[in-house]
């Protein structure tokens, strides 16, 4: 394998499904390495893959250690300076790996560099977290990026450019997340530390969502949406706290509390077991979240 850039790939999978890794896969040029964190015992399809792919190498992690700590596993395993994250629902444009290339050796001062979509997506790829500055953004953003870097305070988490030259270790990721605001929290400490980040107009991906583990199975869906409504809000409240303070949190998530416990008692006495159990679990994960309970609802484990 003829080596290009001095960089490693890293994908977390949980029970991904076989197409989604695979498009995947077959969109990373195979002059790169790519560890693939497998977040449960097994890699079913193993076999499959390392038949299919020479440039990749296949890790399990036992159980699932969730996005930010399934990451760190994978991250301790990379041996180059630059890493460039990617969930497995991610499709890189067919001249990606040329331009990352490019982008490495022309800014070497950046600390993270965050991807764009290619596709339409109701989500913006980067942006601030002042309120104020993230909307002259976002009118600056959807008019038209032309720019090839534009200099930012976050960027999503599905597919990231790391300089670990800028870092003291690999363990970048705070391991009290299990699900949601991880890159977030990461961007927000390497503000506060001095890097730099950027999100990239040349370096653009397919991005399916909530396609990288449980939400390609429907009969796992269910199961799925408890996890991702009980985290969404434990997070959201740990990432306030963390990085204000305690009050601050509060103030946020107070309508969200209130608003959660009433509708699922609401759709409880109408007998709508969906929609109770959907603001149920976001209730439950900001109360553990208020209370200091750490992260620790997993729902139902498939291995």
């Amino acid at each position: 394998m003829k080596k290009k850039t001095n960089l490693t790939i890293v994908i977390v999978t949980y029970l991904t499904n076989r197409k989604i890794l695979l498009d995947c896969l077959k969109s990373i040029d195979k002059n790169f390495k790519v560890i693939i964190v497998e977040n449960s015992k097994q890699f079913k399809d193993k076999k499959f893959f390392l038949k299919k792919f020479n440039n990749i190498e296949i890790v399990c992690t036992g159980l699932n250690l969730g996005y930010g700590k399934g990451n760190n596993f994978g991250l301790e395993k990379v041996q180059t300076d630059y890493a460039l994250i990617l969930n497995p629902d991610v499709v890189c444009k067919n001249d990606f790996f040329d331009k990352i290339s490019r982008i490495i050796k022309k800014k070497k001062s950046f600390s993270i560099i965050g991807c764009q979509y290619s596709n339409q997506t109701a989500y913006l790829p980067a942006g601030f977290f002042d309120k104020k500055k993230h909307r002259i953004f976002e009118k600056k953003f959807l008019k038209k990026n032309k720019n090839e870097l534009i200099k930012v305070e976050w960027v999503t988490g599905c597919s990231m450019l790391l300089n670990f030259k800028k870092f003291k270790n690999k363990n970048i990721f705070d391991e009290n997340y299990f699900l949601y605001f991880e890159e977030f929290d990461l961007c927000k400490s390497t503000i506060n530390k001095g890097g730099s980040i950027y999100s990239s107009s040349d370096l653009r991906v397919h991005h399916l969502g909530f396609k990288g583990s449980l939400g390609a199975n429907n009969k796992l869906k269910n199961d799925a949406n408890k996890l991702r409504d009980w985290h969404w809000m434990w997070s959201y409240f740990y990432f306030y706290k963390k990085n204000y303070n305690y009050i601050y949190a509060l103030w946020k998530v107070s309508g969200k509390f209130f608003k959660s416990l009433l509708k699922s008692i609401y759709y409880a006495l109408l007998f709508n077991k969906l929609n109770r159990d959907k603001y149920l679990y976001r209730f439950l994960g900001l109360l553990f979240s208020i209370i200091g309970i750490k992260s620790n609802y997993r729902g139902r484990q498939f291995y």
